[in-house]
Protein backbone atom coordinates (compact mmCIF):
# COMPACT_ATOMS: atom_id res chain seq x y z
CA UNK A 1 0.00 0.00 0.00
CA UNK A 2 2.95 2.06 0.38
CA UNK A 3 4.04 2.01 -3.10
CA UNK A 4 0.42 3.26 -4.11
CA UNK A 5 0.22 6.22 -1.71
CA UNK A 6 3.38 7.14 -3.24
CA UNK A 7 2.25 6.63 -6.55
CA UNK A 8 -0.95 8.52 -5.51
CA UNK A 9 0.67 11.38 -4.59
CA UNK A 10 2.48 11.86 -7.47
CA UNK A 11 0.07 11.92 -9.67
CA UNK A 12 -1.94 14.60 -7.53
CA UNK A 13 1.32 16.58 -7.19
CA UNK A 14 1.72 16.52 -10.98
CA UNK A 15 -2.44 17.27 -11.62
CA UNK A 16 -1.40 20.17 -9.30
CA UNK A 17 1.20 21.48 -11.15
CA UNK A 18 -0.86 21.02 -14.14
CA UNK A 19 -3.17 23.31 -12.96
CA UNK A 20 -0.58 25.90 -12.31
CA UNK A 21 0.11 26.30 -16.14
CA UNK A 22 -3.31 26.57 -17.22
CA UNK A 23 -3.50 29.10 -19.69
CA UNK A 24 -7.29 30.58 -19.84
CA UNK A 25 -6.03 31.85 -23.66
CA UNK A 26 -4.83 28.42 -24.62
CA UNK A 27 -8.22 26.65 -23.54
CA UNK A 28 -9.86 28.93 -25.33
CA UNK A 29 -8.04 28.22 -28.83
CA UNK A 30 -7.28 24.60 -27.73
CA UNK A 31 -11.31 24.45 -27.26
CA UNK A 32 -12.12 25.87 -30.56
CA UNK A 33 -10.27 22.71 -31.99
CA UNK A 34 -11.96 20.23 -29.94
CA UNK A 35 -9.26 19.92 -27.25
CA UNK A 36 -10.72 20.40 -23.40
CA UNK A 37 -7.52 21.71 -21.98
CA UNK A 38 -5.39 25.33 -21.83
CA UNK A 39 -1.90 24.12 -20.76
CA UNK A 40 0.73 25.34 -23.19
CA UNK A 41 2.75 22.50 -25.36
CA UNK A 42 6.20 23.57 -24.31
CA UNK A 43 5.74 24.22 -21.01
CA UNK A 44 3.77 20.18 -20.49
CA UNK A 45 6.74 18.95 -22.52
CA UNK A 46 9.26 20.36 -19.88
CA UNK A 47 7.29 18.37 -17.48
CA UNK A 48 7.75 15.35 -19.30
CA UNK A 49 11.38 15.71 -19.70
CA UNK A 50 11.85 16.61 -15.88
CA UNK A 51 9.63 13.70 -15.10
CA UNK A 52 11.81 11.06 -17.85
CA UNK A 53 10.38 7.94 -18.72
CA UNK A 54 7.99 6.12 -16.64
CA UNK A 55 5.48 4.09 -17.11
CA UNK A 56 3.56 2.95 -14.55
CA UNK A 57 3.28 6.87 -13.87
CA UNK A 58 2.23 6.92 -17.46
CA UNK A 59 -0.52 4.86 -17.15
CA UNK A 60 -1.72 6.55 -13.60
CA UNK A 61 -1.92 9.49 -15.56
CA UNK A 62 -3.60 8.29 -17.95
CA UNK A 63 -6.69 6.97 -16.00
CA UNK A 64 -7.04 10.14 -14.48
CA UNK A 65 -9.20 11.21 -17.35
CA UNK A 66 -7.95 14.75 -17.55
CA UNK A 67 -7.13 15.89 -20.86
CA UNK A 68 -3.50 17.38 -19.96
CA UNK A 69 -2.81 14.63 -17.89
CA UNK A 70 -3.12 12.20 -20.95
CA UNK A 71 -1.28 13.85 -23.00
CA UNK A 72 1.60 13.96 -20.49
CA UNK A 73 1.31 10.36 -20.14
CA UNK A 74 2.13 9.98 -23.73
CA UNK A 75 5.15 11.75 -23.51
CA UNK A 76 6.67 9.80 -20.57
CA UNK A 77 5.56 6.42 -21.33
CA UNK A 78 7.10 3.48 -23.30
CA UNK A 79 5.69 2.52 -26.58
CA UNK A 80 6.41 -1.12 -26.58
CA UNK A 81 4.88 -2.08 -22.99
CA UNK A 82 1.60 -1.93 -23.80
CA UNK A 83 -0.69 -4.65 -24.76
CA UNK A 84 -2.48 -4.60 -27.95
CA UNK A 85 -6.02 -4.44 -26.06
CA UNK A 86 -4.67 -2.02 -23.69
CA UNK A 87 -3.72 0.28 -26.85
CA UNK A 88 -7.43 -0.60 -28.24
CA UNK A 89 -9.18 0.73 -25.19
CA UNK A 90 -6.74 4.06 -24.89
CA UNK A 91 -7.82 4.74 -28.52
CA UNK A 92 -11.46 4.60 -28.04
CA UNK A 93 -10.83 6.68 -24.44
CA UNK A 94 -9.02 9.40 -26.85
CA UNK A 95 -11.78 11.53 -27.63
CA UNK A 96 -10.22 14.68 -28.09
CA UNK A 97 -8.20 15.59 -31.36
CA UNK A 98 -4.84 16.31 -29.81
CA UNK A 99 -4.88 12.83 -27.49
CA UNK A 100 -5.59 11.29 -30.44
CA UNK A 101 -3.17 12.05 -32.92
CA UNK A 102 -0.19 11.86 -30.12
CA UNK A 103 -1.33 8.51 -29.25
CA UNK A 104 -1.25 6.93 -32.97
CA UNK A 105 1.97 9.10 -33.56
CA UNK A 106 3.82 9.12 -30.47
CA UNK A 107 3.09 5.14 -29.23
CA UNK A 108 0.86 3.12 -31.46
CA UNK A 109 3.66 4.04 -34.30
CA UNK A 110 6.15 2.26 -32.40
CA UNK A 111 4.25 -0.63 -30.91
CA UNK A 112 4.57 -3.81 -32.08
CA UNK A 113 1.26 -4.44 -32.56
CA UNK A 114 0.70 -1.45 -34.69
CA UNK A 115 0.02 -3.04 -37.95
CA UNK A 116 -2.59 -5.98 -36.41
CA UNK A 117 -4.25 -2.82 -34.72
CA UNK A 118 -4.29 -0.93 -38.58
CA UNK A 119 -6.50 -3.48 -39.81
CA UNK A 120 -8.48 -3.86 -37.11
CA UNK A 121 -8.92 -0.41 -36.84
CA UNK A 122 -8.77 0.35 -40.48
CA UNK A 123 -12.87 -0.89 -40.88
CA UNK A 124 -14.19 -0.05 -37.91
CA UNK A 125 -17.75 1.42 -37.61
CA UNK A 126 -16.26 4.15 -35.22
CA UNK A 127 -15.21 6.55 -37.59
CA UNK A 128 -12.64 8.81 -34.75
CA UNK A 129 -10.93 4.72 -34.63
CA UNK A 130 -11.20 4.37 -37.98
CA UNK A 131 -9.26 7.30 -38.52
CA UNK A 132 -6.92 5.73 -36.57
CA UNK A 133 -6.56 2.86 -39.03
CA UNK A 134 -6.24 5.26 -42.18
CA UNK A 135 -3.13 7.22 -39.82
CA UNK A 136 -1.51 4.22 -39.60
CA UNK A 137 -1.74 3.04 -42.96
CA UNK A 138 -0.46 6.47 -44.75
CA UNK A 139 2.61 5.85 -42.78
CA UNK A 140 3.39 2.40 -44.45
CA UNK A 141 2.22 4.42 -47.65
CA UNK A 142 5.51 6.37 -47.20
CA UNK A 143 7.40 3.63 -44.96
CA UNK A 144 6.66 -0.07 -46.04
CA UNK A 145 3.87 0.11 -48.77
CA UNK A 146 4.61 -3.63 -49.86
CA UNK A 147 1.84 -5.83 -49.28
CA UNK A 148 -0.75 -2.45 -49.43
CA UNK A 149 -3.22 -2.80 -52.23
CA UNK A 150 -2.99 0.66 -53.14
CA UNK A 151 -6.03 0.80 -56.10
CA UNK A 152 -8.35 -0.54 -53.57
CA UNK A 153 -7.35 2.13 -51.14
CA UNK A 154 -8.29 4.78 -53.83
CA UNK A 155 -11.49 2.98 -54.45
CA UNK A 156 -12.33 3.47 -50.87
CA UNK A 157 -10.95 7.02 -51.07
CA UNK A 158 -13.14 7.90 -54.10
CA UNK A 159 -16.64 6.43 -53.01
CA UNK A 160 -16.08 7.30 -49.12
CA UNK A 161 -14.12 10.59 -48.58
CA UNK A 162 -16.62 13.22 -49.74
CA UNK A 163 -19.32 12.40 -47.22
CA UNK A 164 -17.21 11.16 -44.16
CA UNK A 165 -17.35 12.74 -40.79
CA UNK A 166 -14.54 15.29 -40.55
CA UNK A 167 -11.73 13.09 -38.90
CA UNK A 168 -12.07 10.21 -40.99
CA UNK A 169 -11.82 12.68 -43.57
CA UNK A 170 -8.84 14.01 -43.11
CA UNK A 171 -6.67 10.70 -42.57
CA UNK A 172 -8.43 9.63 -45.98
CA UNK A 173 -7.21 12.94 -47.25
CA UNK A 174 -3.77 12.28 -46.14
CA UNK A 175 -3.37 8.81 -47.34
CA UNK A 176 -4.66 10.03 -50.94
CA UNK A 177 -1.70 12.55 -51.00
CA UNK A 178 0.46 10.42 -49.82
CA UNK A 179 -0.23 7.77 -52.84
CA UNK A 180 -0.16 10.66 -55.09
CA UNK A 181 3.29 12.03 -53.58
CA UNK A 182 4.91 8.50 -53.50
CA UNK A 183 3.69 6.71 -56.29
CA UNK A 184 3.74 8.32 -59.68
CA UNK A 185 1.88 5.61 -61.47
CA UNK A 186 -0.81 6.51 -59.02
CA UNK A 187 -0.42 10.38 -59.14
CA UNK A 188 -2.82 11.19 -62.16
CA UNK A 189 -5.56 9.26 -60.41
CA UNK A 190 -4.51 11.00 -56.89
CA UNK A 191 -5.37 14.24 -58.33
CA UNK A 192 -8.31 13.52 -60.31
CA UNK A 193 -9.78 11.97 -57.07
CA UNK A 194 -8.73 15.38 -55.05
CA UNK A 195 -9.92 17.90 -57.86
CA UNK A 196 -13.14 15.73 -58.28
CA UNK A 197 -14.42 15.19 -54.51
CA UNK A 198 -12.48 19.31 -53.83
CA UNK A 199 -12.33 18.32 -50.49
CA UNK A 200 -10.41 21.17 -48.19
CA UNK A 201 -10.39 23.16 -51.57
CA UNK A 202 -11.47 25.94 -49.65
CA UNK A 203 -9.22 25.04 -46.50
CA UNK A 204 -8.29 28.50 -44.57
CA UNK A 205 -4.15 28.05 -45.39
CA UNK A 206 -1.72 30.54 -43.70
CA UNK A 207 1.15 31.83 -45.82
CA UNK A 208 3.98 29.94 -46.63
CA UNK A 209 1.95 26.59 -45.42
CA UNK A 210 0.76 24.08 -48.02
CA UNK A 211 -2.87 23.67 -48.54
CA UNK A 212 -4.09 20.21 -47.48
CA UNK A 213 -6.27 20.72 -50.27
CA UNK A 214 -4.88 16.95 -52.05
CA UNK A 215 -3.63 18.24 -55.40
CA UNK A 216 -2.22 21.04 -54.31
CA UNK A 217 -0.32 19.24 -51.44
CA UNK A 218 0.63 16.65 -54.17
CA UNK A 219 2.05 19.23 -56.44
CA UNK A 220 3.96 21.25 -54.13
CA UNK A 221 5.48 18.15 -52.82
CA UNK A 222 6.21 16.85 -55.91
CA UNK A 223 8.12 20.22 -56.95
CA UNK A 224 10.20 20.15 -53.89
CA UNK A 225 11.48 16.46 -54.37
CA UNK A 226 12.73 17.92 -57.64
Amino acid sequence: MAGTTVLETTVADIMAELATLEEPRAREVNEKHGDDHGVNLSKLRAVAKRLKIQQDLSRELWDTGDTAAKLLSLLICRPKEFERDELDTMLREARTPKVHDWLVNYVVKKSPHSEELRVAWFTDPDPVVASAGWALTSERVVKKPEGLHLDQLLDIIEASMKDAPERLQWAMNHCLAQIGIEFPEHRARALDIGERLEVLKDYPTPPNCTSPFAPSWINEMVRRKG
